[in-house]
């Protein structure tokens, strides 16, 4: 369907809304009864030629047969549908019998939706159709609505009409009828200041996933397909790419069978993909409605082909239950098998942050893929993924993003990502991509993905549908098309101003895209001092800090009063002020969750703060208030003071102690973690595993003592550590040795904290820098726009440009 038709047809819809409810819904409830309308009547359409048949068979099941249940099989073939209605009436003929009792029509409207078959009354359920005509009916235009539906001058059905004036009215195709469903939920939403919703995808992208998904394989297209479609909407992208492969490989004649299937969460959507797939003849039960995330409706099923549009900048928080166990992924689906930085094979999670869960379509699908072994043909399955850009670059080395684009590479699977122009989507103006991918990639591919910019590539609109302003031509499909085929570099094109134009390629090893995440460590240096000011911090704990400090300013050592508060007297202080404190909270912007609460109103652990003081002081005024500039030093004494006095703190109250009268300053000492004693197969164990020489242990955190086989290593500062990226086809030790060591001597690599990531950068790979102006260009435009706007001035104020000039002067 061109662009003209479809905008004529949705005016023509739309005016039926406003024409016939503009009294009785508000603007943004009119979807509420068009889409189910247009659903309805394209449904209609096509059981009336075969109504008399249809009844005909009913008869003879009745009357004939005394059947008590009607057998459907034997009505489908009357119907020539996988569909159909017993009942006398159509939208038709319910408008020709309709007289100015509403109600009568209603009851002859209710027994129409009744003859339908089960699979179309599960559509009108979706709809909530018959609460929508018992309105309708109420409000007295129930007749209107029907009358504006079977005007002859509408054609909801698949195929060609002509009008009561002879004009053709074009057939109205699945990919027509999303476009029109798109465009009347984004004039349904403007009424409501909603957002537009889902992304539709439109014809010509889906043309060239088409293009991209079957072509390459043409010659081994399979005689059974199965296509699958996991966020399936209206299901354009099944439906086209039936019809492509029926209308561009013939060849496969009668012997081919293409089976679609699909499944959406929204319910009109859901409903109009699968009117449509009854239609078409298609299997409607393929289509299954409800989260694709949260239920593996076709676990254990493996697709040819499979191509989708999925939801992006979306959150998945309310589906989370159904994947994960807090940390734990429960969902295999989304569960990958990685090997670590030392080669051990371990489960990794596969799930994104809970905002957006667009790449859980995506390893969907990885999860449904054929093995080529498995197939008719040797190809095993082939993907086209549309997403936007945070897919390529979203998450740190070790996260679920980088490791489902991880699994992906590692796995050879990505054959290819696509840029598409911004604003070529029908309801967002974002860069989107397209993801290929294939379990079986030809022996010139292994290894290698390919980056294809088609971000320039495309024509205007003449009329804007929504956010789309573009599309792709015929031709450019096939210059990308071809691009795709061809599997080489292009540059990009310049025009005469220097402008980057046209499509560019590039061809990257699959490692080209993986880094090593690695943390530098340098060593923690501290002086230490008792002070009365810095014991005193202990009394309170840091995550409470703030209201402790208040409580006890306020109420002094009231704060460990047990009890003798409250209505009964057995409260304790805390607990009786507990009203107080959470408005003094709310005043001064303090959320305490649960957790935080009990532990604020909880005495021991005021107690157990003010014990820690005590200590603090009896430590004092062992060590006194000398500094130590060696920390060693300094925590041998506590330790020995401690014992000496058989004082027993746990390792979290004496680190509290320790940290809170100590610093760092990078003129003290070293701060040792423990001395190392290996014997001989340790230290070759050790030297195998870091790939170097005993003389070079220092850059990974072994420094020897002088004695054989003994180091020290020390504790690393959280404030100065650092990470590094480096490439995978990079030395982590060698990037280490250049870049690092040169300008902080005494770094170490902490390699049990490598992590690997792959990230996607267009940017990085596609970005031309375009030189600056030249001084003397951009002072002549200057000048040209200051005469220029002179004779503005001048027109303006009614003057001549020689009077300004004189005034100007005047004024200098």
């Amino acid at each position: 369907m061109d662009h003209s038709v479809h905008n004529k047809l949705v005016s023509f819809i739309w005016n039926i809304a406003d024409d016939c409810l503009r009294d009785v819904y508000v603007r943004g409830k009119y979807r509420d009864v068009i889409l189910p309308m247009v659903v309805l009547r394209r449904l209609d359409t096509l059981l009336e030629p075969s109504k008399d048949a249809v009844l005909e068979e009913v008869r003879f099941q009745k009357e004939e047969m005394n059947a008590v249940e009607l057998d459907g099989d034997p009505l489908r073939d009357a119907s020539g549908y996988v569909f159909y209605n017993t009942s006398k009436w159509t939208l038709r003929s319910l408008y020709n019998a309709a007289t100015n009792n509403q109600q009568i029509l209603l009851a002859n409207f209710e027994e129409y939706l009744l003859g339908f078959s089960d699979n179309v009354k599960e559509i009108i359920e979706c709809f909530n159709l018959k609460a929508q005509i018992r309105h309708m009916a109420s409000k007295q235009v129930l007749l209107d609505v029907v009358e504006k539906f079977v005007s002859p001058y509408i054609n909801l059905t698949p195929n060609e009409a002509t009008d009561p004036d002879g004009y053709k009215l074009p057939a109205l195709s699945n990919l027509g009828m999303g476009y029109v469903f798109e465009e009347l939920i984004r004039k349904f939403n403007e009424e409501n200041n909603e957002e537009a919703g889902e992304h539709f995808t439109p014809r010509e992208v889906i043309e060239l996933m088409t293009h991209l998904v079957f072509d390459p394989i043409k010659d081994k297209l399979p005689g059974v397909m199965t296509v699958y479609d996991p966020a399936c909407g209206s299901g354009g992208m099944l439906t086209e790419s039936q019809k492509f492969i029926e209308e561009k490989y013939p060849s496969l004649g009668a012997n081919r069978d293409i089976y679609l299937y699909g499944k959406e969460i929204n319910d009109e959507t859901y409903a109009i993909c699968k009117s449509d797939m009854m239609i078409k003849n298609n299997n409607p039960e393929h289509i299954k409605v409800g989260s694709t995330l949260s239920t593996d409706e076709f676990s254990g099923m493996k697709f040819d082909f499979m191509l989708s549009n999925p939801p992006y900048g979306k959150s998945w928080a309310s589906e989370q239950k159904y994947i994960k166990d807090g940390k734990d992924v429960i969902d295999p689906r989304f569960k990958v098998k990685l090997k670590d930085f030392w080669g051990n094979e371990e489960e990794q999670d596969a799930t994104p942050r809970s905002s957006d869960g667009q790449l859980l379509f995506l390893m969907e699908m990885v999860n449904k893929m054929k093995e080529p072994s498995a197939t008719e043909t040797q190809i095993g399955s082939r993907i086209a993924s549309v997403h936007n850009g945070s897919s390529l670059f979203t998450g740190d080395a070790g996260s679920g993003e980088s490791n489902i684009r991880r699994y992906i590479i590692e796995n050879d699977m990505l054959y290819a990502i696509v840029q598409l122009p911004n604003n070529l989507f029908y309801n967002t103006g974002i860069t989107t991509y397209i993801w290929l991918l294939s379990n079986n990639k030809p022996d010139s591919r292994k290894g290698k993905v390919q980056l294809i910019d088609a971000s320039l590539l495309y024509r205007k609109l003449r009329k804007n549908l929504g956010n789309k302003n573009c599309e792709f031509s015929p031709e450019q499909i096939d210059e990308i098309t071809q691009t795709y085929f061809k599997c080489a570099a292009v540059e990009r094109q310049l025009d005469e101003n220097n402008d980057p134009i046209g499509i560019a390629s590039q061809v990257f090893d699959n490692d080209d895209f993986g880094y090593y995440k690695v943390t530098i460590e340098r060593p923690d240096r501290r002086k230490a001092k008792f002070t009365q000011e810095a014991i005193e911090k202990l009394r309170f704990d840091k995550q409470l800090s703030e209201v402790m400090e208040y409580l006890y300013s306020e109420y002094g050592d009231k704060v460990y009063a047990t009890e003798g508060y409250g209505d009964d007297q057995k409260q304790s202080f805390l607990k009786s002020k507990k009203k107080e404190i959470a408005a003094w909270c709310e005043d001064n912007d303090i959320n305490l969750n649960k957790k935080a609460q009990t532990k604020l109103l909880d005495v021991k652990f005021w107690i157990s703060l003010k014990a820690l003081v005590q200590t603090a002081e009896q430590l004092l005024s062992a060590i006194g208030t000398d500094e130590f500039d060696d920390y060693n030093v300094f925590k041998l004494q506590v330790e020995q003071e401690l014992k000496a006095n058989k004082i027993k703190l746990s390792a979290t109250e004496k680190n509290a102690i320790l940290n809170a009268v100590s610093w760092y300053d990078e003129n003290a000492a070293k701060v040792v973690k423990k001395v190392v004693k290996l014997n001989d197969e340790k230290l070759q164990d050790l030297l195998e595993c870091y790939e170097c020489e005993e003389a070079d242990l220092p850059d990974f955190g072994y420094y020897p003592t002088g004695k054989k086989h003994e180091f020290t290593t020390y504790e690393s500062s959280s404030d100065l550590r650092d990470s590094e990226s480096i490439s995978l086809k990079q030395s982590i030790y060698q990037y280490f040795l250049n870049e690092v060591k040169p300008h902080v001597a005494e770094a170490w690599i902490n390699l049990d904290t490598v992590k690997i990531g792959y990230e996607i950068s267009f940017n990085k790979y596609f970005y031309r820098h375009k030189p600056l102006r030249e001084l003397s260009d951009v002072a002549t435009d200057i000048i040209s726009l200051e005469q220029k706007a002179e004779g503005l001035i001048a027109q303006i104020l009614g003057v001549s440009k020689e009077q300004v000039s004189s005034i100007d002067k005047v004024q200098g």
